[in-house]
């Protein structure tokens, strides 16, 4: 078990002591993709600004400065920025998140997130006219480490 970050030797749930790490700035992409049909990437394209893929690209961002509330254990971070991007190709949106900070720790957790909680807001935006939808390839991309 003590492989595992978040457990310790005898198998007890904790919370990573990052306290003597140096800070670092760290950057971490995650990539989401919502499979859909060709109709449904239509409609999603044709829409006006501040449309469901600006409201996908902003619950993502807010899901990322939620991260330590939503998953147990992990370390709320100051993001120094966080970018969603939503792509509408043929037949599906590829979703792509940064975070970024400086701190002792890593964003993995918030870009993932990020990623999630957009591709859930699509789903639920088309889900009345695409009951076929699929959230797929939900990915680590990138995870970068610098001095401070």
């Amino acid at each position: 078990m003590s492989e595992l970050s978040h457990v310790d030797e005898s198998g007890a749930v904790r919370m990573v002591d990052v306290g003597a790490k140096p800070m670092s700035r760290r950057r971490a992409v995650a990539r989401a993709t919502v499979e859909l049909a060709p109709e449904t990437a239509r409609r999603l394209r044709d829409l006006p600004k501040g449309d469901a893929l600006t409201t996908a690209q902003l619950a993502g961002i807010m899901a990322a400065k939620r991260t330590s509330d939503l998953i147990p254990l992990c370390h709320p971070l100051p993001l120094s920025v966080v970018d969603v991007q939503l792509e509408v190709g043929e037949s599906s949106v590829e979703i792509t998140a940064a975070a970024e900070t400086t701190a002792q720790t890593g964003v993995e957790m918030e870009a993932l997130v990020a990623a999630s909680v957009a591709a859930l807001t699509v789903y639920d935006m088309a889900k009345a006219v695409d009951k076929g939808m699929r959230i797929t390839d939900v990915v680590l991309v990138e995870k970068t480490k610098d001095p401070a």
